[in-house]
């Protein structure tokens, strides 16, 4: 695992709030040369830290959508059965984040749909597929009050 110093986690806190920053304007905000900010950069982008840069879409400005959590519990828990299931999350575009969890169940979900009744289709789908869901529990998101990043402070006690 490659170490971070506090210049490393300002590199990332800068980016995860402005994505679109220039190479220029990254270098002054963490006080660096160019060159030496660069070198930083890649560093992190050639660790994998850095995987990747996207926008941030505000979904409200392009229509309404329903946000839907899943709770999945599967009938088996074989190797095959989960990998089965996880490829068909990979596969489904409407699945938006999965994460598999312990206690009790096997899989949470975060799926956009157009509406409730888009949704109950997928779901009737899943179903159809065979994929060896035994239950699954619904919740329609009503409000979103935080979606973050990774909270970079974990990995240094100061702020940054």
């Amino acid at each position: 695992m490659l170490k971070l110093d506090k210049i490393d986690l300002k590199i990332l806190a800068a980016l995860q709030r402005e994505g679109r920053i220039t190479k220029l304007g990254l270098a002054e905000k963490v006080n660096l040369s160019a060159a030496a900010c660069w070198e930083r950069l890649r560093r992190l982008e050639r660790a994998g830290i850095i995987a990747g840069y996207s926008a941030g879409i505000d979904a409200g400005k392009l229509g309404r959508f329903a946000t839907i959590l899943v709770e999945i519990t599967l009938k088996s828990h074989r190797q095959g059965d989960f990998q089965r299931f996880e490829a068909m999350v990979m596969r489904e575009p409407a699945i938006v984040g999965c994460d598999a969890v312990g206690g009790g169940i096997d899989y949470m979900l975060r799926i956009v749909a157009p509406d409730i009744d888009a949704y109950q289709r997928l779901i009737d789908r899943l179903l159809a597929e065979d994929l060896g869901i035994d239950r699954y529990f619904t919740y329609v998101v009503t409000k979103t009050v935080k979606a973050a990043g990774f909270p970079l402070e974990l990995l240094d006690g100061d702020a940054v």
